[in-house]
């Protein structure tokens, strides 16, 4: 699909980064539920879940989770994350001040 940039106007532009950002996150969404279904199937085959071969809460014999998951991910940067819990990170901030809803920047 060919996009002639150099004809759309500013605003154009801007609304199609726009459905660009969320369009990414949802394809990280998505491939992430479908990584996580394929994992705990592979897991099932060998008699396991995925909670015991990761050590998460409530595995059999397993350790207590130290850490809460993240909740929140910086788009621009997937390593950035946030459980939702203590001081916001500045991407976080940066990002609802930038118009940016604290739902679109969840896992």
């Amino acid at each position: 699909m060919a996009v002639k940039l150099d004809k759309m106007s500013r605003k154009e532009l801007e609304a199609l980064r726009a459905d660009v950002d969320e369009a990414i996150v949802q394809r990280r969404k998505t491939e992430r539920q479908e990584a996580l279904a394929a994992a705990q199937k592979a897991a099932a085959e060998f008699g396991f879940s995925l909670d015991e071969l990761t050590g998460k809460k409530g595995a059999r014999g397993g350790a207590k989770a130290s850490s809460a998951e993240p909740k929140y991910m910086n788009p621009e940067n997937p390593t950035q994350t946030w459980t939702g819990k203590g001081r916001q990170p500045n991407w976080f901030k940066a990002a609802v001040e930038a118009g940016k809803s604290p739902e679109s920047l969840e896992i």
